[in-house]
C-alpha cells in the first residue's frame, strides 16, 4: 500500500521563509540561479527563465510513480508576509534560492526515505541562509513521517557538506555518482535523529 503522499507547506524560521514553488517564481528565480558557478558541482548550464517554468509545470504536476512525493520552495528572505504562498506573488525580502525533497515511500521497513537538496544564489551565500533553511526543512521532514533523511554531496563541495552537517546529517562511506552520500537516521528509543552509518 502507498503511503499519502508529502506536500510542501510555507515552513518559517527567523529570517526565512520557505514558500511552496509555484511557476510564478520562474522569473526571481532565473535571476538568483543565473550565476554559472552555481554548476561548478553538478554540472550543467543556468536555465533560462523559460527553460525554469517549463521545470517548474513538470515539478508542479509531481512524480509520476504514486510512490514518489516531489517537495519544492522557494527561499524568501524576511519571514514576515502571507501573499507568496503558492502564487509567486512577491511579500518581504527576495528570493534567495531553493531547497527540495523527494520522498520515496519505501512500502517496507526503513520506509520513507527524503532525499533533500539546497541551492543558495551566490550573492547570498556565506550568510548562513543555507544552513538555517536546510534544518527547518529536515525538521518538517521529521514531523511528515520519513525514516531517513539523505543527501548527495560532492566530496569536494565543502560548505554543502557543512550545511548538511548542520541540518544533522552524516557523511557515509556510500557513494553515488561520485558523490557522498549523507543521512540521518531516527532513534527508535527517543524518536531523535541518530546520524551516519
Amino acid at each position: 500500500m502507498t503511503a499519502r503522499p508529502v506536500l510542501a507547506e510555507p515552513i518559517r524560521t527567523a529570517r526565512l521563509r520557505l514558500v511552496p514553488l509555484a511557476v510564478g517564481h520562474a522569473e526571481e528565480m532565473a535571476r538568483v540561479l543565473g550565476d554559472p558557478r552555481l554548476h561548478t558541482f553538478t554540472g550543467g548550464v543556468p536555465d533560462t527563465v523559460d527553460e525554469l517554468r517549463a521545470r517548474y509545470r513538470r515539478m508542479l504536476a509531481g512524480a509520476p510513480d504514486p510512490g514518489v512525493s516531489w517537495c519544492n520552495w522557494v527561499v524568501r528572505l524576511g519571514a514576515d508576509g502571507q501573499a507568496d504562498e503558492g502564487t509567486g506573488g512577491r511579500t518581504g525580502g527576495p528570493l534567495t534560492g531553493t531547497v527540495q525533497a523527494t520522498v520515496t515511500d519505501g512500502g517496507s521497513p526503513g520506509g520513507r526515505t527524503a532525499e533533500v537538496a539546497w541551492v543558495i544564489g551566490t550573492p547570498w551565500q556565506g550568510h548562513g541562509i543555507a544552513g538555517e533553511a536546510a534544518r527547518a526543512l529536515v525538521a518538517w521532514l521529521w514531523s511528515r513521517p520519513v525514516d531517513r533523511v539523505v543527501a548527495h554531496i560532492h566530496p569536494d563541495h565543502h560548505r554543502s557538506a557543512a550545511v548538511a552537517a548542520s541540518a544533522g546529517l552524516s557523511p557515509t562511506t556510500v557513494r553515488q555518482g561520485g558523490e557522498v552520500r549523507w543521512q540521518a537516521l531516527p532513534d527508535p528509543s527517543n524518536s531523535r535523529p541518530t546520524y551516519g552509518s
